[in-house]
């Protein structure tokens, strides 16, 4: 039984963002432009991406 996945890449500098959105993206374990993080998809990890959705991009 393998776990489902969701791929996110950071699209959008984090310069001039709220504290808080840029918070969420470092516990997504987004560093730096255009790094991409392979996280589980839970409800806590869509509502995150939700959050900062102007910053990132869900791929594959």
């Amino acid at each position: 039984m393998s776990q489902e996945t969701i791929k996110v890449k950071l699209i959008k500098s984090l310069i001039g963002t709220r504290q808080d959105h840029r918070a969420t993206v470092k516990g997504l374990g987004l560093r730096r432009l255009n790094s991409v993080s392979e996280l589980e998809d839970t409800s806590a990890v869509r509502g995150m991406i939700s959050k900062i959705s102007y910053l990132v991009k869900v791929i594959e």
